[in-house]
């Protein structure tokens, strides 16, 4: 069993206590079994040596005086952290994302212990592995420092760390949502990760296993990266009231984020905000079918609890048959299954009742079930207390009033996919606009994709699509590319400040300096500092 500490201003620390992670399969397979294995473990009971094996780790956690010392930590080695030139920064974030490389099959097998079908837990891996890659870094650093000269005056335009950041990573994806805290740290800024008593392993073996060797290589001040544990409200509240803490990475819901949000500008704290996706994807007739169509099945990946796959799609009328047609056969081959199988892509759900109650409110509007619909087992059977749900598909006419359905409405965490038809219009210009108002009017902003081969179509999309983080046209939803943000995006997404993220821009804030003549060494250094990362 891995037994992971807290870490704190560059020691370890056993904190209050332990919590127990069972591995996820044993939780699938005997869940009374692992549950009361994980309990008796951190009860202090004797636990048969059978029973200590079905769990993957042991993570410490900690208590309101851990909580302190670390934000006490990371406010003490921000001091250091500023002086770190640019240049040593984009080494760090080099060397770190060798050592990701490194450990991507370990980190793998860790996510896939934790839970995570393996299909999802190799996508969260690349991720991480394609926002700090060298061309990611050169690009991000490259937008750090900029000098110019006008005769009169030498000016430097800069970004300057924010200072502590305090990172609350989700439950349901908390270590690939954790590594945006390596570009934080590489504006400069001090860490204080908070890994979710529910879900910790991940969290903690990325930072105990793969970072902290690099800092520790590159000899970065004690107190650059601390490791935190414990109950969440109470660490959140003490974030939002120390005077320590300049920023607030929380992910959740949009109804609680939003209000998190304004709690910690009333307390002066810069809250980034990753909260609720409610992604849409359309399909316009001249579409590649087959290509969207296997697109759209990432709506599935880990059941649908990520908030970044595609959660409604509207399809043009007269290839919504033949759409249908292929989609539903390809969503036929999706099957629950052990994390660790190679094919693996659905997770248990956690939100059983909700599922039952959008798809209840669905058919009662008329709308018709095209698959799926039922609680399964792992062999994909029903079950009354099946750990899964069925890929759920269901048919949905005409745009005018399909945001009636909370189906479509508002962000679903289970495998509801909604396929609105759009309606029968004279023309596609009409049409067009019809789908561009769609998409601007949602309220949340993650992420939206178009499938269409008119160039006109397809520039009129681009130009036109004002909402979310990321379009994606003609390309996966949830794939990542090399010089996009993973994350980010407007309205209940982002909240109102919400945009594409990167942490490395958005933990720091941009500052200009002019020096008169003679030009200082520190205008000349500055520039130096600025040349030597490409800007």
């Amino acid at each position: 069993m891995r037994s992971y500490s807290l870490h704190i201003g560059g020691r370890d620390s056993e904190g209050t206590g332990w919590t127990y992670v069972p591995h996820a399969e044993a939780l699938i397979r005997d869940p009374r079994r692992a549950f009361n294995a994980k309990r008796g473990m951190e009860l202090g009971r004797e636990v048969d040596e059978a029973d200590v094996a079905l769990l993957a780790a042991r993570c410490a956690v900690g208590g309101d005086e851990e909580n302190l010392a670390a934000l006490e930590a990371a406010a003490g080695a921000k001091r250091e952290l500023r002086r770190v030139p640019l240049g040593a920064r984009k080494a760090l974030g080099t060397a770190l994302n060798d050592r990701i490389r490194e450990h991507y099959d370990e980190f793998v097998d860790i996510l896939v212990a934790e839970g995570h079908p393996r299909r999802l837990a190799e996508w969260e891996a690349d991720g991480i592995v394609r926002a700090s890659s060298p061309e990611a870094l050169d690009w991000a650093f490259g937008q750090i420092s900029q000098t110019f000269d006008d005769g009169e005056r030498r000016m430097l335009l800069t970004r300057k760390p924010d200072g502590v950041v305090c990172i609350n990573p989700p439950q349901n994806a908390a270590a690939s949502n954790a590594a945006l805290g390596l570009m934080a740290l590489l504006a400069g800024n001090a860490l204080v990760v908070k890994a979710p008593k529910t879900a910790p392993l991940g969290v903690m073996y990325l930072f105990r296993e793969v970072v902290l060797p690099v800092l520790q290589e590159h000899e970065m001040p004690p107190g650059t990266l601390n490791l935190v544990c414990g109950y969440s409200k109470r660490i959140i509240k003490a974030w939002v009231e120390s005077p320590l803490v300049d920023d607030i990475m929380f992910f959740g819901d949009s109804s609680s984020g939003l209000r998190f949000g304004q709690e910690c500008i009333a307390a002066g704290k810069k809250p980034i905000l990753e909260l609720s996706g409610n992604d849409a994807f359309v399909v316009w007739r001249d579409a590649d079918l087959d290509a969207a169509a296997q697109a759209l099945t990432e709506s599935f990946y880990g059941s649908s609890q990520i908030c970044m796959v595609p959660k409604q799609a509207v399809i043009h009328p007269e290839i919504a048959d033949e759409f249908t047609e292929r989609f539903l056969a390809r969503v036929a081959e999706i099957r629950p299954a052990y994390p660790s199988e190679p094919e693996a892509l659905l997770s248990p759900v956690l939100k059983m009742d909700r599922f039952f109650d959008f798809l209840g409110e669905a058919r009662q509007e008329g709308c018709e079930v095209l698959c799926g619909g039922e609680r399964v087992g792992v062999d994909g059977q029903p079950a009354i207390d099946g750990a899964f749900l069925e890929p759920t598909v269901v048919r949905v006419r005409g745009l005018a009033d399909a945001r009636r359905l909370r189906c479509v409405r508002e962000e679903t965490f289970f495998p509801l996919l909604p396929l609105v038809v759009a309606d029968d219009v004279p023309d596609d210009a009409t049409l067009l606009d019809q789908l561009l108002d769609w998409m601007n009017d949602n309220p949340y902003g993650l992420r939206n994709s178009v499938w269409a081969t008119d160039p006109d179509v397809i520039d009129a999309l681009a130009t036109g699509v004002v909402n979310g983080g990321l379009l994606k046209i003609n390309d996966s939803h949830v794939g990542f590319a090399t010089y996009l943000g993973t994350h980010g995006g407007t309205g209940l997404t982002g909240g109102p400040y919400g945009e594409l993220h990167y942490p490395l821009f958005r933990a720091s804030h941009l500052q200009g300096i002019a020096f008169g003549h003679p030009v200082p060494a520190a205008a000349a250094a500055a520039g130096g500092l600025a040349g030597a990362v490409g800007g």
